[in-house]
């Protein structure tokens, strides 16, 4: 077997070479050196905090101190390198600390230009601590529309961040056509990938500067690690975010890395069988009388489905939808406590599948004007699928949806009013 080296970084080098073979292939072996001394397949885990030196100054190998590197994060790092076709990334303690680290990048008095709907956590940040470092943001539904508008409002932006799928309406934006306005003015672009995943989207390849991951999902994809990363290609930026990640020490253990890199392995075929039972799933809901909107890029019906086919991997949609249910709030809350194979939890991209109401879980924390503009209703329904078995998970949600409405009626129309499939009651 032929395992790509490590390169140490230098201010000249990208860290890692580029790996030209197949995603399954720098999936499984990028990353994943033979041990020099037992010859062991997979990797050791690595737990010393610190490493001996020949002489003071010297150490014996590549590290000193593990905050600083450590060979179980340094080998993780390679695999996100080569399955973002990046030349660098950075492991960290949670997909949170990736975007704290990344907003500290920016000087203070630094904008930042969001889309409206996002992750909580994000939010949260955003609007309630990055205003603590200098940092100021603005949020907009239609980014591809408001962009040159708004960068010619804040001539101080720095920074444009994208969620595309974006969580949890599933919005898609144009990352080419928006990095190529955003690169006019000087200003970076950040794509968090996290529902994605790698497998299906390389937010790099459309222009994107820095992509971003919460680890803990889909790359792990076994709901038992808590990380988060980044990757690109410029070496600038790898400077400065090298600098933060060990002057910060928001990094993961080495048990993590270890963890977490093996998840990886199985990433394409995890994130194949959950894109495929996700779409049969989608359709069903899209069917039912008892559904009154579905959220998937994967559907033909999809209001930018012709995003998903030039920036998704075989247009796959991935694994995560939603859909608002007939009935309201209750129904949408008694929907998730009847389902028998989707379990009632936050988070997403595990192995099992899992439902949940973002209104009063994940974006509880957004005032209700706030979500409602983004299309978060209390009768929307978040659905992470997993890989158990599709005629199951189909099953599943077709009769926990007829339970729930049968005893929580409403036939409220619903009405849609934007480009981006944001539905309002009447």
């Amino acid at each position: 077997m032929t395992v790509l080296p490590i390169n140490l970084p230098s201010e000249s080098e990208p860290r890692f070479t580029q790996d030209k073979r197949g995603f399954g292939t720098r999936a499984v072996q990028a990353g994943s050196p033979h041990d020099v001394v037992t010859g062991a397949v997979i990797e050791p885990i690595s737990l010393s905090t610190t490493f001996a030196q020949s002489f003071p100054g010297n150490p014996i190998g590549q590290h000193e101190y593990t905050r600083s590197s450590n060979p179980n994060r340094n080998n993780f790092e390679h695999a996100i390198a080569a399955l973002e076709n990046a030349q660098y990334a950075l492991a960290f303690s949670s997909g949170l600390a990736a975007m704290a680290t990344t907003l500290q990048a920016l000087a203070t008095g630094s904008h930042v230009i969001s889309i409206a709907d996002l992750y909580g956590g994000t939010r949260r940040y955003f609007t309630k601590i990055a205003a603590a470092h200098g940092i100021s943001v603005s949020f907009t539904v239609a980014l591809e529309f408001d962009i040159r508008q708004l960068l010619g409002e804040h001539k101080n932006t720095k920074l444009v961040w994208i969620e595309s799928p974006s969580n949890p309406t599933l919005t898609l934006v144009d990352i080419q056509a928006v990095a190529g306005i955003a690169h006019e003015y000087g200003v970076y672009v950040v794509v968090d990938n996290t529902f994605l995943s790698p497998y299906i989207q390389n937010p790099l390849d459309h222009g994107a500067d820095v992509v971003l991951h919460s680890v803990t999902k889909y790359i792990n994809g076994h709901s038992d690690v808590l990380m988060g990363a980044v990757a690109f290609n410029d070496a600038e930026i790898n400077e400065r975010m090298s600098f933060l990640q060990n002057a910060i020490g928001s990094v993961p253990s080495a048990f993590d890395c270890w963890l977490a890199h093996r998840g990886l392995k199985t990433l394409h075929l995890r994130a194949r069988a959950a894109s495929d039972s996700a779409v049969a799933i989608a359709a069903a809901l899209e069917n039912s009388p008892h559904v009154r909107l579905v959220h998937y890029p994967g559907l033909t019906s999809h209001p930018q489905r012709k995003i998903a086919l030039k920036q998704h991997r075989k247009g796959l949609g991935g694994g995560v939808l939603s859909f608002r249910i007939k009935g309201g709030k209750q129904a949408a809350e008694r929907f998730c406590q009847l389902t028998k194979v989707f379990t009632l939890a936050e988070s997403l991209g595990g192995v099992e599948s899992l439902c949940e109401v973002p209104a009063a879980m994940t974006h509880a924390g957004i005032p209700r004007e706030a979500r409602e503009a983004t299309g978060i209703f209390d009768d929307l329904i978040r659905l992470s699928v997993g890989i158990e078995d599709t005629e199951d998970l189909v099953t599943d949600i077709l009769a926990a949806i007829s339970q729930a409405v049968l005893l929580v009626p409403d036939d409220r129309p619903v009405i849609q009013t934007s480009s981006i499939d944001v539905a309002v009651e009447e």
